[in-house]
């Protein structure tokens, strides 16, 4: 495999950042056709959340779900960590445990040597492995970017399903992960990103969700999703809306990546984050001592591989950062905002 390889140039996105834009997508999604309910089916397209999840009725469901992106690192095997790792969260955030993944994979064979896909393959299995799945088979087609993904099949008691609209008044909200992934991913493929930067990067998004699935056992978790390409303030506003609230988000208390400031301030923006702001700019809010360009660039950046977007009992809280600080999540075993009951400002930072 030549060494001179470099992913990145051959995508005009990367990552969650390739997402459609929420808008858009809410035109593709939309159907003229009345289609009948089917009843065992308990999350669909009627809802925003993250997979969907068929009832067995013996109390366990099925969760399936896909996804899928271009390279948002140039290493052909991490890339292909991260796209599972990430495809494979979607399971996690409904609380639920991965069983089996199918790969996707498009390749342009014209521009690419096989053996740089192979690579790809590799590490998804690596992580396939990790998370105690096998990457049971796959469909692949020659296409003009390098795509990749997972289809993932898991399982979960129907007490542990966690859906992203199910929020109550009162709620406290963790997030198990850094943002700014979008900010350093665009500072690396503009050659600015710094060793130490990129490494903390390529942990977080190769780092698999898998405290969801423990989490779906606490009775007081209320709803889950995990922040990938909307950024956080798209994926609180389907939290917070689906569940007819607003919310408060504590702007101090976010955990930001290392080097996220340092290369916004070098004007560093992935191109998804305008879109993503777009789409929420009139439900959000600052409070004026808030540094308003900062906190939109950080909020609305496109997550992959984001963290868990968690709601909480008060009464739960304790059980809840016992969990995370015994699973290596110390840091953020604090609260970063709450729920509140619906007003005028579906978001508010303060």
């Amino acid at each position: 495999m030549p060494d001179s390889i470099k992913l990145t140039q051959y995508s005009h996105g990367g990552g969650c950042g390739c997402k459609i834009a929420p808008g858009v997508l809410e035109e593709i999604l939309h159907s003229q056709y009345a289609f009948p309910d089917h009843k065992n089916l308990l999350v669909g397209n009627h809802s925003n959340d993250d997979a969907a999840v068929y009832d067995l009725e013996n109390g366990r469901a099925i969760i399936s779900t896909t996804d899928f992106f271009m390279p948002i690192v140039n290493d052909p095997f991490d890339f292909g960590r991260i796209a599972a790792a990430n495809a494979i969260s979607d399971v996690y955030a409904m609380g639920g445990k991965p069983v089996m993944a199918i790969a996707i994979l498009g390749w342009p064979v014209d521009k690419l040597p096989a053996a740089v896909a192979q690579k790809v393959l590799e590490g998804g299995r690596t992580i396939c492995a990790e998370a105690g799945i096998p990457l049971a088979g796959g469909h692949s087609i020659d296409a003009p970017e390098p795509i990749f993904g997972l289809s993932v099949t898991g399982l979960v008691s129907l007490q542990n399903l966690k859906q992203n609209n199910t929020a109550k008044e009162g709620d406290l909200l963790f997030i198990t992960k850094k943002l700014g992934v979008g900010i350093v991913s665009t500072a690396q493929k503009r050659e600015l990103v710094t060793d130490a930067h990129f490494s903390f990067l390529l942990k977080q998004l190769t780092q698999l969700n898998s405290i969801g699935e423990k989490l779906g056992n606490i009775k007081g978790v209320t709803a889950m999703t995990d922040i990938t390409g909307f950024g956080l303030l798209g994926h609180l506003s389907e939290m917070a809306g689906g569940s007819g609230l607003s919310a408060e988000i504590i702007y101090n208390q976010l955990p930001i990546l290392d080097g996220a400031k340092e290369y916004l301030a070098q004007k560093v923006k992935p191109g998804a984050t305008n879109r993503n702001w777009s789409s929420v700019s009139n439900k959000v809010v600052f409070d004026s001592k808030i540094n308003r360009e900062e906190a939109v660039s950080l909020l609305a950046d496109p997550q992959t591989n984001g963290g868990l977007l968690i709601a909480v009992r008060p009464g739960a809280v304790p059980e809840v950062t016992e969990l995370l600080s015994n699973n290596g999540y110390v840091e953020f075993s604090k609260p970063v905002g709450r729920l509140c009951a619906a007003s005028q400002n579906l978001i508010t930072i303060i």
